[in-house]
């Protein structure tokens, strides 16, 4: 009698292959659920900061961190909770400073406001805010960063190249390298816009700013 054989049967194999294709298409699905819950709160972090900017000026008739009558409008009481901002009309500093300046400040301005939430104190680790990929999330005065024109730029930095055009499309136009919204890698400590020389890489970080 000859041996039988023992295998799978082409019934069996494509059952097999039917659960192997579920199960990717799944951790994909999933994939995405995760990537459009960040940018999307990506997206609240660069609508909430003119809120906050413009409240602050409503309320006091000066731009946060550049107060130059912080004190009084933040602490009448104690008249040392925060410092001063020389009331120039712009929010010196860089929006990822990590010590004393205009920027740096701006926090501390909106927190003792009561306009957003978050440590006050500069000395607490949580007090620089960071978005939802764990990048620094910051104000500065417009300028040449990126060539972004205006007054006031909100940045978030970090984000990972795939996330930045979901993101650029929800706010703006959906080029990072134009409009009101743009991307940048960092290249010695400086900004350089994404473009045809420097294309946008899905797995590289990227700062993206935006006029308020």
């Amino acid at each position: 009698m000859k041996p039988r054989q023992q295998g799978f049967t082409l019934v069996e194999i494509a059952i097999v292959l039917l659960i192997v294709g579920l199960l990717l298409g799944g951790v994909l699905k999933g994939q995405e659920l995760i990537d459009s819950a960040k940018v999307k709160n990506l997206a609240q972090d660069f609508r909430t900061l003119p809120t906050l900017v413009h409240a602050y000026q409503d309320r006091f008739r000066a731009l946060p961190g550049d107060d130059a009558r912080a004190r009084l409008h933040l602490c009448p009481d104690s008249g040392e909770c925060t410092g001063q901002g020389d009331g120039n009309g712009v929010i010196d500093g860089n929006w990822d400073d990590a010590a004393d300046s205009e920027s740096f400040r701006f926090w501390q301005h909106v927190r003792l406001a009561d306009l957003a939430t978050g440590s006050s104190d500069t000395d607490n680790a949580g007090y620089l805010p960071r978005n939802a990929v764990g990048g620094r999330l910051g104000v500065q005065r417009g300028g040449n960063l990126l060539g972004i024109r205006g007054a006031i730029l909100s940045c978030s930095g970090g984000i990972p190249g795939k996330l930045v055009r979901q993101l650029d499309l929800a706010l703006d136009d959906g080029d990072p390298a134009a409009g009101s919204m743009r991307a940048g890698s960092d290249s010695g400590g400086s900004l350089i816009i994404v473009s045809t020389d420097n294309p946008l890489d899905d797995n590289a970080s990227y700062t993206v700013c935006a006029s308020l």
